[in-house]
């Protein structure tokens, strides 16, 4: 039955918005297309992809790439693209240990960033240090495309002020993040549109949007950082749960940690962050004396073979595998993605480990689903805060026609829209 509260023009409106989405997902999904080939990946008449296109052309979202060259007779058809230059958006991640800020292009691609690899400032100071991050990158645009930035994305963890003594984090850094509404200060401050996410969905948004989703639809996805943060990607869109925190594996139960440079909990049980993540490395590190000021740092002991780090991935892995097999019981996904802050080779270590130890948990009659290297690596974080506006502007995925109408306007309107607000505050900005 439909709402009474939304007419047929409305339901018209939304089906279009839509389409115009699915269209450039497949365009995403594919790199280039011809328009028989849009109308046959989205389902939809030739009619209707055609004035669909004609649409996106004007909107300056797609561009011809070139004529297909297949040897046979007729004209050669023409090739469609997302045009890079169609929207641009800024990510921003915060992390305890880390600030990062970037701008991509509509095409994902990464045009520039600012980095801090710092401990979490107070919240007052890491305004002070977004915004002047924003403003050289914002910066870096034209005018006309500075009309086309689609927002602003932040991802951070939620409860920053918590689980600190798992991560031997000082409490005074920290506790105050729990009170400030930092994506809405930033909005009021430059007078953008800000979309805020945790840090573990947010990059499993990018992998949904840019990276290995315009291959699967469904897969968990892991990344380990600072802590471990996660995500669930289920039909093509992210699973955020009640309250946004729909794979957290940060704080799945698991034993204690028989490593000597762990905390060890009050109770029976410990949290996962505890054992995989990379502040358990940094300290068991540090614990057999090595130094350890920077992820680069971490990186040359990696690649050094130090052993300390050995005998933290067996501790992670320990702990790590019967966690990811008590998700899959639960999720029956086909795929598992894994990514970190670092590498020197330890992404690849991890996954044969994993790949491995998770086979060895299947029940009678339950395989092992396929563990897929994850696209982004370290940029994933921030990658991800920035594909949030792109993402929730241009998705198929984001609600369209199930009562978002109000809060998601045309491709051409958003446009008009980003257009507006960067003439506004375009002083404010930059």
């Amino acid at each position: 039955m439909r709402s009474p509260h939304v007419g047929q023009g409305s339901n018209s409106a939304n089906v279009r918005r839509f389409n115009e989405r699915l269209l450039l997902q497949a365009l995403r999904r594919a790199g280039e297309a011809s328009k028989a080939d849009l109308a046959r990946l989205a389902n939809l008449t030739s009619t209707a992809v055609g004035s669909i296109i004609t649409s996106l052309m004007q909107s300056g979202l797609i561009e011809l790439s070139g004529r297909r060259l297949d040897g046979g007779r007729g004209q050669p058809a023409s090739l469609l693209r997302l045009s890079p230059r169609g929207a641009f958006a800024i990510g921003v991640r915060l992390d305890r240990t880390n600030i990062e800020t970037v701008l991509v292009n509509f095409a994902g691609q990464m045009i520039a960033r600012r980095s801090h690899d710092m401990l979490l400032p107070q919240p007052a100071q890491a305004q002070e240090i977004v915004q002047h991050d924003i403003r050289e990158l914002s910066g870096l645009l034209d005018k006309e495309e500075r009309k086309r930035l689609a927002g602003i994305g932040v991802a951070q963890p939620y409860n920053l002020g918590s689980w600190l003594r798992e991560l031997g984090l000082p409490s005074d850094n920290f506790r105050v993040w729990s009170e400030v509404d930092f994506a809405g200060e930033l909005g009021h401050a430059l007078g953008l549109p800000v979309f805020s996410e945790n840090d573990g969905n947010a990059a499993a948004i990018a992998e949904i949007f840019y990276g290995c989703g315009r291959q699967r639809d469904d897969f968990l996805y892991l990344f380990l950082g600072p802590a471990i943060g996660g995500g669930i990607a289920v039909g093509g869109d992210c699973v955020r749960g009640l309250t946004g925190n729909a794979g957290d594996f940060a704080v799945m139960p698991v034993p204690p940690s028989t490593l000597p440079s762990a905390y060890q909990p009050d109770g029976k049980w410990d949290i996962l962050l505890s054992r995989a993540s990379l502040i358990a490395l940094r300290r068991h590190l540090q614990y057999r004396g090595a130094r350890v000021e920077s992820r680069a740092d971490i990186e040359g002991h990696i690649a050094g073979g130090h052993p300390a780090v050995e005998e933290w991935l067996d501790d992670c892995i320990d702990a790590l595998a019967p966690a990811l097999r008590s998700a899959l019981c639960v999720l029956d996904v086909p795929a598992v993605v894994l990514d970190a802050d670092v590498d020197a080779g330890l992404i690849d270590t991890l996954m044969e480990r994993l790949r491995w130890a998770v086979a060895a948990t299947a029940p009678e009659a339950r395989g092992t689903p396929e563990l897929v290297r994850g696209t982004f690596g370290p940029d994933a974080g921030a990658l991800g805060a920035a594909t949030l506006p792109m993402f929730f502007n241009f998705s198929p995925r984001a609600g369209i026609l199930m009562g978002a109408a109000a809060t998601m306007q045309t491709t051409s309107q958003n446009l008009m829209q980003m257009q507006a607000q960067a003439q506004e505050v375009s002083h404010v900005a930059l």
